[in-house]
């Protein structure tokens, strides 16, 4: 079996070599003539796979180690026999805890309280439904927004878009990008959009950049419409609107799902599936092991701030720094995702001190606590 992988995707080498020949290719030397020969592919969102690289080649599936999967041609792979998975699912921790962090870096920045904001969550899969819970165990209001599963499940706990427009002090967007159909989701937030809004929210896209129309909502900053914006996704990755960022509270370049345990996971299902396909044991994929943090440990005592708890979020991430990195060089947008330092989730972490309150909270959100 030939395999072709991007070496940019983590804990692959040693592993993927149990089931196949490997080769190894950058994002950006994915061709025709470099896949012709390959009978299975596993890629990040850097090339787009469609017919015009497709057609002639021996691929018969593409593994994509990430949640989103509109960098292939779903419709074409169907129609011409090649299976296709994507890892739903693998990085929604991660995007709960850059939002969780994002959320506290806000609120310092603005001198308010999260705790009794309502939040409005547009799009309430994996990540959604992650982000949801985080924020009510910090004690905020949550509304639930999202159309295919309102149909499909007939729930109460959903709410139209109006309401979200109407009621939330923040609103992020957790949707897939969807260009046609009943439930596109395309510029979602468009001119009409930002023009219902009736609170000023804070606005937050870690999705997808084309979920928020960018001229839309660069004209709702300048007009005081929004009160902040967090941007991970953007249009016309990596040629990003440098105006946007620059109006941006919080700017970073599409890395809210790159902690490494999100990367272990999308590696992890990506092999399974090979392993299954070629009816061989899942055995070697165990072998991953995620690098364990500098600190393990997590002293609350050695916070002087009145909330300790946000501190602890923030010693295991702060978007701060991503967001001086890419200010500084706007350029480098494609380096700063494919050369992305260690970043651990909550359950990495122990931590001490912490009084009986902070323990409920902490341990809810995922931290070891004693």
């Amino acid at each position: 079996m030939k395999i072709v992988a991007d070496k940019n995707i983590p804990y692959l080498k040693g592993i993927a070599e149990h089931y196949g020949d490997v080769t190894y290719l950058s994002g950006n030397e994915f061709t025709k003539e470099s896949i012709k020969n390959a009978d299975i592919l596993i890629v990040r969102t850097v090339t787009y796979f469609g017919r015009e690289i497709l057609e002639g080649s021996r691929v018969k599936l593409i593994c994509s180690a990430t949640i989103g999967y509109d960098h292939i041609d779903t419709d074409y792979c169907d129609r011409n026999g090649i299976k296709w998975t994507n890892a739903p699912g693998c990085n929604s921790a991660s995007v709960q805890q850059y939002i969780v962090s994002a959320l506290i870096q806000i609120s310092r920045k603005k001198r308010i309280s999260l705790k009794g904001k309502t939040i409005g969550i547009v799009g309430v899969g994996n990540v959604g439904s992650k982000v949801a819970k985080a924020c009510e165990i910090l004690g905020m209001k949550v509304l639930l927004n999202d159309p295919p599963r309102q149909e499909a499940e007939k729930s109460k706990i959903f709410v139209e878009l109006e309401k979200i427009q109407q009621e939330a002090d923040i609103i992020t967007f957790h949707t897939p990008l969807n260009k046609t159909g009943e439930y596109k989701t395309l510029h979602l937030a468009d001119k009409d959009f930002f023009l219902g809004l009736k609170k000023q929210p804070i606005i937050i896209n870690s999705a997808r950049g084309g979920i928020i129309d960018t001229n839309a909502v660069k004209e709702s900053i300048k007009s005081g419409i929004i009160s902040a914006s967090v941007v991970d996704c953007w249009e016309n990755e990596p040629d990003i609107d440098i105006e946007y960022m620059n109006m941006a509270d919080i700017a970073t370049p599409h890395i809210a799902g790159y902690s490494a345990d999100g990367k272990g996971n999308a590696t992890r299902m990506s092999l399974e599936v090979i392993a299954d396909l070629c009816n061989l044991p899942r055995t070697p994929i165990y072998s991953i092991k995620v690098p364990d943090p500098e600190n393990l440990v997590i002293d609350l005592n050695a916070f002087r701030a009145e909330n300790r708890v946000y501190e602890a979020i923030l010693k295991t991430y702060n978007p701060e720094d991503d967001c001086l990195l890419l200010r500084e060089n706007p350029r480098n947008f494609t380096k700063l995702r494919g050369s992305y330092p260690l970043r651990r989730e909550y359950p990495a972490y122990r931590v001490i001190n912490e009084t009986p309150d902070e323990k409920e909270i902490l341990s809810q959100l995922g931290f070891i606590t004693n």
